[in-house]
C-alpha cells in the first residue's frame, strides 16, 4: 500500500469534486477561490480530499472525504494532519468545521463544540458560510473549533 498526498492544483478540481460525489457530500459551494484543497492517492488513484477555505486569522475546513474502498488506510488522518499543519504554518489561531455526523471523530483531533454563529462571524466570507447562510441551514449545523498557535491569546 502506497499512500501519496499532494496538494490540488486548479486543474485537480475535477477529481475533487468527483471524491465529494463519490461520498455523497453536497459540491454546490465548493471553490478553489480562496481556498487550499489536498487529494490523497491511495496506490496512485484517488481515495479523499480535504479543503481549507481561509478567512482573517483562522480557517475553515471543509470537504473532508475519503471514498468507502479507500477508507481505514489512513488516509483520512493524514488529510487532517496536512490541512491543520498548513492551517498553523499560515499563523491561524483557530480552525472550524461543521460536522453533525463525526463529531466523535473530530474530538480525537482536538477539536470542541462550538455554536455555529461563532464560526459566521470569524469567517463570513467564506463559500460555506455563505451558502450556509444564503440557503438558511447553517444554525441548524453542529459546529467544531480546533485553537492553534495560543488561540487568542498574546
Amino acid at each position: 500500500m502506497h499512500v501519496k498526498l499532494r496538494q490540488a492544483a486548479t486543474d485537480d478540481f475535477p477529481t475533487v469534486l468527483a471524491l465529494l460525489d463519490g461520498c455523497g457530500l453536497h459540491t454546490q459551494s465548493v471553490t478553489p477561490e480562496g481556498s487550499t484543497y489536498w487529494i490523497a492517492e491511495l496506490n496512485g488513484v484517488p481515495g479523499g480530499c480535504i479543503g481549507l477555505e481561509h478567512g482573517e486569522g483562522v480557517s475553515l475546513i471543509r470537504s473532508t472525504a475519503v471514498l468507502p474502498q479507500a477508507r481505514s488506510q489512513g488516509l483520512g488522518r493524514a488529510l487532517v494532519t496536512s490541512a491543520l499543519t498548513h492551517a498553523s504554518l499560515r499563523g491561524d489561531r483557530a480552525v472550524y468545521l461543521f460536522s453533525q455526523e463525526a463529531g466523535d471523530y473530530w474530538t480525537r483531533f482536538g477539536f470542541v463544540q462550538v455554536g455555529a454563529g461563532e464560526i459566521s462571524a470569524a469567517l463570513p466570507d467564506t463559500p460555506q458560510v455563505r451558502s450556509g447562510l444564503l440557503k438558511g441551514w447553517i444554525h441548524g449545523e453542529q459546529a467544531w473549533k480546533r485553537e492553534l498557535n495560543g488561540g487568542g491569546r498574546k
